[in-house]
């Protein structure tokens, strides 16, 4: 029974796949494989009307903010930096992908709690951080921007998340291990960059449209390490000795950083303006708005109609056509019995005759 049904419902499904009208080619439209529409053609180079690539550089500042180690300890803030460089590919108007590459320094301070902590006294750490990134990118701004908003478009808010790997170095010290041996004492990890170290990271920026070879953007970015390492509190979470147990400063086991950066876009291609600035809906209510305003009226008949037999000079086959006489689509004079006189002069419409009986037979009145 469970067999009928199944060769029931797919029977159909494989006899119209196999339509012809449908299934006249791939380089033929419409076809099984298209909308249905005859207006449409291979989407290949030669029929983008926008660029879609671009290269992003830019800088700035690096903080190390949820970790047992922090730059933000005290009234002070330990400023850091933080560089990338980005290969940038635009999907759709609203969607894009990059592969980006940052690097930089971050610098954190922490104190250990208790006598411990006393003795020690405020820790100083640094790490030094080299990433590779495949970043997701949102356009806002397209997504949701107004289809009644027809002011330029140049400012633009955009939202990225991506996974990406790292290497890091870091080294920790304070005023107790210092009192030993540097290289046996001092707390220093140095991760290499690969797969084992991957990171998540997220945020936003705002992008402004300087032309149409460059956009300048402010952009913030949260990084999420899932490393408990990253801020140079050690690799192990209790390491035993409540001198060195920096990585239970803080219960979490990720140390995550936030990046401020300034940056700019260069767009590349040889079309006037950029995929990632293009929004389809202002573009059709732009058309619609030129419609409305055209006072323009539609001119038919450019040549007019000479002998007013409704249809116009430009494609009328006679252009002398008696007054009254009825008249085809190509503005010829109808005779119906095709005896040589038109319908509007014959007295026997229907019926072969000559022109000299008034298009009716010899010999009839």
């Amino acid at each position: 029974m469970k067999s009928n049904l199944f060769l029931a419902l797919c029977l159909p499904a494989a006899v119209f796949a196999q339509e012809a009208s449908n299934t006249a080619g791939s380089e033929v439209y419409p076809n099984t494989f298209s909308s249905g529409s005859a207006k449409i053609s291979q989407f290949n180079n030669s029929a983008k009307r926008f660029n879609d690539w671009a290269v992003s550089v830019g800088g700035g500042t690096a903080l190390m903010k949820k970790s047992d180690l922090t730059s933000f300890y005290g009234d002070e803030i330990n400023w850091g930096w933080n560089a990338y460089v980005s290969l940038d590919k635009q999907l759709t108007h609203t969607f894009g992908l990059s592969l980006m590459y940052s690097m930089g320094q971050t610098n954190q301070r922490g104190m250990l709690p208790g006598a411990w902590g006393a003795a020690a006294g405020v820790a100083e750490a640094w790490t030094k951080y080299k990433q590779i990134t495949v970043l997701g990118d949102i356009n806002f701004s397209n997504l949701l921007r107004r289809v009644d908003n027809h002011s330029p478009y140049r400012w633009a808010v955009h939202g990225y998340a991506g996974l990406g790997t790292m290497g890091y170095e870091t080294l920790l010290l304070d005023n107790n291990l210092s009192r030993y041996a540097p290289n046996t004492f001092p707390i220093a990890v140095d991760q290499k960059l690969g797969f084992s170290s991957l990171f998540f990271q997220g945020g936003a920026g705002l992008k402004y449209k300087v032309s149409e070879l460059i956009d300048i953007e402010t952009r913030v970015m949260y990084v999420m390490s899932g490393d408990d390492e990253f801020d140079g509190g050690g690799d192990l979470f209790d390491t035993g000795h409540p001198s060195i147990n920096y990585n239970m400063i803080n219960p979490s086991r990720s140390d995550d950083m936030v990046t401020i950066n300034l940056g700019l876009s260069f767009k590349i291609g040889k079309h006037d303006s950029h995929l990632a600035w293009h929004d389809p809906m202002q573009e059709i209510y732009y058309r619609t708005a030129d419609l409305e305003q055209n006072s323009n009226e539609l001119i038919v008949c450019k040549k007019g109609d000479l002998d007013n037999d409704a249809v116009c000079d430009d494609w009328d086959r006679e252009l002398n056509s008696p007054a009254g006489a009825r008249v085809d689509g190509a503005g010829v004079a109808i005779d119906m019995d095709l005896d040589g006189v038109i319908d509007l002069y014959d007295r026997c419409v229907t019926v072969p005759g000559t022109a000299e009986n008034n298009g009716c037979p010899p010999g009839s009145k």
